[in-house]
């Protein structure tokens, strides 16, 4: 069995938050920007071998990940998605080549408590499935923007849909995956059938073989910077609880 891998998804333009960093994965919070938490969250958590999908400017991230300096051991290599403007689908599955049958995938604009990963890595994944990292506080969770947010449908661990509209759901969406090459094979599925090109798209064809199942994060932090509002949020928590990637 090959070692685990990191996917990260930094392709999209951020539009919503162009406002204070053009690209978005360079959006400092808190003194380090989106994708150097990214990577570093997944070094952190004992995953050394990486891949970035880059799309929008992709030469000036790709520039800044060449530059960067990293931890012992870490290998960090891209790969570009001219079709960046489209779902995220289309940027997972563009890495297919790439990150083995078995892989931590991450969005490049979140911010988590990292032992989070630590969890998700220990899980048992059975054969052609996907795990999930998700919040059960859907009543009472500061940091989500309930008209953004991907909404989880379940029954038991498994989950039985997913989506942004969802109006029957027990649980949110961190963004947090551990996969396997079935997810690439699931997304291809729901391209091809239900010209469906979202993550969610894939995540579905998988929920309907019985194959996607959730790990629930519990009260640790997580936060989708996905506007100012959120920002300003994840600089207040890092700033006053403390910075979760001291390493």
């Amino acid at each position: 069995m090959s070692a685990l891998k990191g996917l990260i998804i930094a392709a999209g333009r951020g539009e919503r938050i162009s406002n204070l960093c053009p690209l978005k994965p360079l959006l400092e919070v808190n003194g380090r920007c989106l994708i150097d938490r990214s990577i570093d969250s997944l070094a952190k958590a004992g995953i050394k071998d990486m891949v970035v999908v880059t799309g929008f400017r992709g030469e000036q991230l790709e520039r800044h990940l060449a530059e960067r300096s990293y931890p012992a051991g870490v290998r960090v290599n891209w790969v570009r998605n001219e079709d960046w403007q489209k779902e995220n689908g289309l940027s997972v599955y563009r890495a297919r080549e790439l990150v083995g049958n078995r892989f931590i995938l991450l969005m490049s604009d979140h911010i988590f408590d990292p032992e989070i990963l630590v969890s998700l890595r220990q899980q048992t994944i059975e054969e052609g499935g996907l795990i999930l990292a998700v919040d059960y506080r859907i009543n009472q969770h500061p940091y989500v923007d309930l008209d953004d947010v991907t909404r989880v449908e379940l029954r038991g661990d498994r989950i039985v849909n997913i989506g942004k509209g969802l109006t029957v759901y027990q649980a949110f969406d961190t963004g947090i995956f551990y996969g396997t090459e079935s997810l690439f094979e699931a997304l291809k599925e729901s391209q091809e059938k239900a010209k469906n090109f979202t993550l969610s798209g894939g995540v579905r064809v998988l929920a309907a073989r019985g194959k996607a199942r959730v790990m629930d994060i519990g009260n640790r932090f997580w936060i989708d910077v996905d506007d100012e509002k959120a920002f300003h949020q994840a600089e207040d928590y890092l700033q006053t609880r403390g910075d979760l990637l001291k390493i």
